[in-house]
C-alpha cells in the first residue's frame, strides 16, 4: 500500500461525527481513505478486503463485545485501534485501544494522534515515503518560513538542492502547500508550535 495513501475504516453509526472526523482529517493535508461501516461484522468484512491501516471506534459499539472485539484485533494486528470519545468511560475500559481522543479535542490533537501512532519514526531509509534527515532539516527551515535561498545558506548547500529536496519532501508526503507541509511537520513532532 501507497504511504501517502492509508485507509482508515470509521466504526460509528452517527453520520454526523463520521462528517466531522472526515472533514477534519481531510483538512490536514494528508491522503486517507476512509471507509464508513455501522458494526462490528461489517468492519470485519472490510478488514478482510481492504487494507486498513488506522480503526476509529465508538467504544459504546464494543462495550459488552470485548470477546469479539479482542478476537478481531488479534486477526488485523497491523491496524491501530482508536476510540472515538464523547461520553463517559471507565479508564479501564479504553485501555482495549491503541488511543483514544474526544470529539471535543482540537482538530489538530485528533490528526497528530491519527498520524503519530500510524508513524512511529519519520526518518527511515528515504526510499518507502519516509523523509530522509537531510529532508527533515530542510523542512524544518521551510516551516519556519526560511526561503529556498536563506535555507541553502543555512544547511550549506546549494539552492538547487534545496529545491530537490523540497520536491522529494511533497512527493513523499503528498502534501503542495506550504500550510499542508506546516500541518504535516507538527503532527509528526519535527516542530513545535510553541
Amino acid at each position: 500500500m501507497d504511504r501517502n495513501r492509508n485507509s482508515i475504516a470509521v466504526l460509528e453509526p452517527s453520520k454526523i461525527i463520521y462528517e466531522g472526523l472526515l472533514a477534519t482529517v481531510s483538512k490536514s493535508g494528508y491522503d486517507y481513505v476512509f471507509y464508513h461501516v455501522d458494526n462490528i461484522l461489517e468492519l470485519e468484512l472490510l478488514l478482510v478486503k481492504k487494507e486498513v491501516s488506522v480503526v476509529l471506534i465508538n467504544p459504546s459499539l464494543v462495550l459488552n463485545r470485548l470477546n469479539e472485539f479482542a478476537r478481531l484485533k488479534k486477526q488485523s494486528p497491523d491496524v491501530i485501534w482508536i476510540g472515538i470519545i464523547y461520553a463517559l468511560f471507565d479508564q479501564s475500559f479504553l485501555k482495549v485501544f491503541d488511543d483514544v481522543f474526544s470529539i471535543a479535542d482540537e482538530h489538530s490533537l485528533i490528526v497528530q494522534k491519527i498520524n503519530k501512532i500510524q508513524n512511529n519514526s519519520l526518518v527511515h531509509n528515504g526510499e518507502d515515503g519516509y523523509l530522509s534527515e537531510r529532508e527533515i532539516d530542510v523542512l524544518k527551515l521551510l516551516t519556519k518560513g526560511m526561503s529556498n535561498k536563506e535555507t541553502a545558506e543555512k544547511l550549506n548547500i546549494s539552492i538547487h538542492t534545496v529545491n530537490t529536496h523540497r520536491k522529494n519532501i511533497m512527493d513523499k508526503t503528498g502534501i503542495r502547500s506550504l500550510a499542508g507541509l506546516t500541518v504535516y511537520a507538527v503532527s509528526k513532532g519535527v516542530i513545535n508550535l510553541d
